[in-house]
């Protein structure tokens, strides 16, 4: 049985040593989209340092839609806030790519969190900060995120936990319903999560969390998208020399 008041707790004391360690007196800057995973990084953060400690970023592209939740929740902390729209500098590098290579759907893609993760960095150098990852268990199981995107960062509160965890983690911080519950979209193409990854998250985070999953579709690709997606969970590989 997952004990979400424990974990929360241990979860604002290894925060608390992080920054102990890493960035004594340092703050903590956390890109809000206005779902779960960045409302409840950002609650433990504030628990964890103070709301003086902990700095949101809100990074539209263009227009979002579901802006207002992010204004909720910096709301709802008391926290400072930026807002940084990206989509020129998305539109810039855009404006600059060579004409004879071909721009495929997925570079496209790819390319809003990663000017996000540059923003974050970018904020972060100006305000002594150190930069949350947001990511979860359960995406980062079968490679949802976006490598050096949203997938970096200098500590990570909830890579270990799964979507329902955190979404217990939430409603124990007190976080509004709505931003708990929120039905998880991947803020780049209008979809789902679940329609992306052709699977609900309930069944992959019983198949994380004890191996079954009773449809055998289902549970292939979540084995194959775990092991084609490992490689962003390690280490970059370097060469050793023998000297």
């Amino acid at each position: 049985m997952f004990d979400a008041v424990k974990v929360k707790n241990e979860c604002v004391a290894w925060i608390r040593d992080f920054f102990e360690k890493n960035g004594k007196d340092c703050n903590a800057i956390v890109g809000i989209s206005g779902g779960k995973d960045s409302s409840v990084v950002a609650a433990l953060c504030v628990e964890a340092l103070g709301k003086d400690r902990v700095i949101g970023v809100l990074m539209p592209c263009g227009e979002q839609a579901d802006i207002n939740c992010a204004k909720q929740l910096v709301d709802h902390l008391g926290i400072k806030n930026f807002t940084v729209n990206i989509k020129a500098a998305v539109e810039g590098l855009l404006s600059a790519w060579p004409k004879e290579l071909e721009l495929s759907v997925q570079t496209r893609t790819n390319i809003p969190p990663r000017v996000r993760m540059t923003t974050l960095y970018a904020i972060g150098q100006s305000c002594n900060g150190r930069v949350a990852n947001t990511c979860n268990l359960s995406e980062d199981w079968v490679g949802y995120s976006t490598r050096y995107g949203d997938a970096a960062g200098d500590f990570s509160p909830c890579s270990n936990l799964t979507v329902a965890e955190v979404k217990q983690i939430g409603h124990v911080l007190g976080l509004p319903e709505n931003l708990v519950e929120k039905t998880p979209i991947d803020g780049l193409c209008g979809k789902t999560d679940e329609d992306n990854l052709g699977f609900t998250y309930a069944a992959l985070d019983r198949y994380i969390r004890t191996g079954v999953c009773v449809d055998e579709a289902v549970k292939e690709r979540i084995d194959s998208l775990h092991e084609r997606n490992l490689f962003k969970l390690q280490l970059m590989p370097s060469f050793i020399p023998k000297l």
